[in-house]
C-alpha cells in the first residue's frame, strides 16, 4: 500500500504525522510513504532525519488583517494554491496513494481536496481542541476528521465524519522506566518550564524573576529552556545582578534536547498550551501551569488549556496577568502541596489517549482496505 501524509510548518503538525507513518511502517514494512510538505524549513529538517521522503510545495497562510502587507500576503498564498493544484494532480497520479492523511498546515488543503475530489480516502487529525482554518474547510470534504477532544463539534461541517482518537506520540513518551535523578541528598522536587523552541520575550524576562527567587530560597530544582530567546533571558538575570547561575535550581539551557526523560522527571511543568505538549503532558500525568500564547490563531491555545483546566489536570495563568513573582507563588503553593499534585495528576490521566497512534493507523488501513 501507499500512503500520502501531509503537514508542514511547525513541530505541531509534523511529529503526530511521523508518529502515525512509523505505526504504518511497522504494520506494513513493505508499504511506501511519502510526506507532502510546505517548503518549511522543520519538515526538510525533520522528515528526512526519520528516514521518509519528503515532497515541498510553496505555501503560506491567510492573513485576517486588511493592511497592504496582509493583502500582499494573501494575493501570494492564492497564487500558491492555484500553482499546487496541478502539482498535486501530477503527485496523486504517478504515486496512486491508497490513502492520503492530513496533520496540519494550510498545505493539507490543497493535497487532500484534490485527493478527496480523486475519489482517494481522506483523513485529516486535529491535534488543537477547536478546528484551525485548513481543518474546518476540510472537514465537509474528507471522510473523517480525527480530534483529540470533545466539545467542539459544531466548529466542524459534518459532525457524523468526527472520530475522538487522542493525539499520537512518540513512543518515548510511553516509556516509562527511565528518569533524571536528583542529586540533591534532600531530593527536592523538579520544575521543568520551557516557552517553545523560539521562547517567547515576554516570559523569558518573566523567567528572569522566577530564577532570581529560586536561587535565593532555593525551593525546588529548575530546568529551563529558553529557546532562541536566551541572550534575552541572560540579559534580564544580569538587570538583576545575576551573571552566573546555580544548577541544579537554575539549569538553564536553550532546549531540552532528552523531553521525553525530563518531563517524565519532573513533579511540575510550566509551559505554553500548544497541542502536543498538551497530549505529552496528559499522557504522563504531569501536572502544569501554563501561560497559552496569545500570539496564535483563534487563541487556540487558550482553548486547550481550558480543557485541561476544566478537567483539574492544570492551572491556568493569563500571559498579560503573569508576572516572575507570580509564577513563582503558583508554582511554590503547588509544588508543596502534595494532595494537589496528585488530584492533578489523576485528572490528567483520564484525560490520556494511549492508543491513539493505534487507533488512528486502524482507521487509516479500514479506509485504504474499501479502495482496493
Amino acid at each position: 500500500m501507499t500512503f500520502l501524509i501531509v503537514c508542514g510548518g511547525t513541530a505541531g503538525h509534523i511529529n503526530p504525522g511521523l508518529c502515525i507513518a512509523e505505526e504504518l511502517k511497522s504494520r506494513l514494512p513493505d508499504s511506501k510513504i511519502l510526506f507532502i510538505g510546505a517548503d518549511r524549513d522543520m519538515e526538510k529538517r525533520l522528515i528526512p532525519a526519520a528516514g521518509f521522503d519528503l515532497i515541498n510545495l510553496k505555501m503560506s497562510g491567510i492573513k485576517r488583517g486588511i493592511k497592504p502587507s496582509d493583502i500582499i500576503h494573501n494575493i501570494k498564498t492564492i497564487k500558491n494554491v492555484l500553482k499546487a493544484k496541478s502539482t498535486v494532480k501530477k503527485i496523486l497520479k504517478s504515486t496512486k496513494p491508497n490513502v492520503v492523511i492530513g496533520t496540519g498546515g494550510y498545505v493539507c488543503y490543497p493535497v487532500l481536496k484534490a485527493a478527496a475530489k480523486a475519489k482517494i480516502p481522506t483523513l485529516i487529525h486535529e491535534s488543537n481542541a477547536a478546528p484551525g482554518m485548513t481543518v474546518k474547510l476540510l472537514s465537509g470534504i474528507v471522510d473523517k476528521v480525527m480530534i483529540t477532544y470533545p466539545g467542539y463539534e459544531k466548529y466542524y461541517k459534518r459532525p457524523e465524519r468526527l472520530v475522538l482518537t487522542g493525539c499520537p506520540l512518540r513512543k518515548e513518551f510511553f516509556d516509562f522506566s527511565e528518569t533524571i535523578s536528583n542529586t540533591d541528598s534532600s531530593d527536592k522536587p523538579l520544575i521543568v518550564s520551557f516557552w517553545g523552541s523560539l521562547g517567547s520575550e515576554i516570559m523569558n524576562k518573566n523567567m528572569a524573576q522566577f530564577i532570581k527567587r529560586n536561587l535565593e530560597e532555593k525551593s525546588f530544582f529548575h530546568i529551563h529552556a529558553a529557546g532562541n530567546s536566551l541572550d534575552i533571558l541572560t540579559k534580564s538575570l544580569a538587570s538583576l545582578d545575576i551573571t552566573e547561575t546555580q544548577a541544579p535550581y537554575a539549569d538553564i539551557r536553550k532546549y531540552i534536547d532528552n523531553m521525553p526523560l525530563i518531563m517524565k522527571s519532573a513533579d511540575l511543568v510550566l509551559c505554553r498550551a500548544g497541542a502536543i505538549t498538551l497530549a505529552e503532558l496528559i499522557t504522563l500525568g504531569k501536572p502544569c501551569i501554563l501561560i497559552p500564547s496569545p500570539y496564535v490563531p483563534d487563541n487556540v491555545q487558550t482553548i486547550n488549556a481550558g480543557q485541561l483546566e476544566k478537567a483539574g489536570a492544570a492551572r491556568m495563568i493569563t500571559e498579560d496577568k503573569c508576572s516572575g513573582e507570580l509564577l513563582y507563588d503558583e508554582a511554590l503553593k503547588l509544588i508543596n502541596n502534595k494532595t494537589a499534585l496528585s488530584s492533578m495528576s489523576e485528572a490528567s490521566l483520564k484525560m490520556s489517549a494511549k492508543n491513539a497512534t493505534s487507533d488512528i493507523v486502524d482507521l487509516i488501513l479500514e479506509a485504504g482496505s474499501k479502495k482496493q
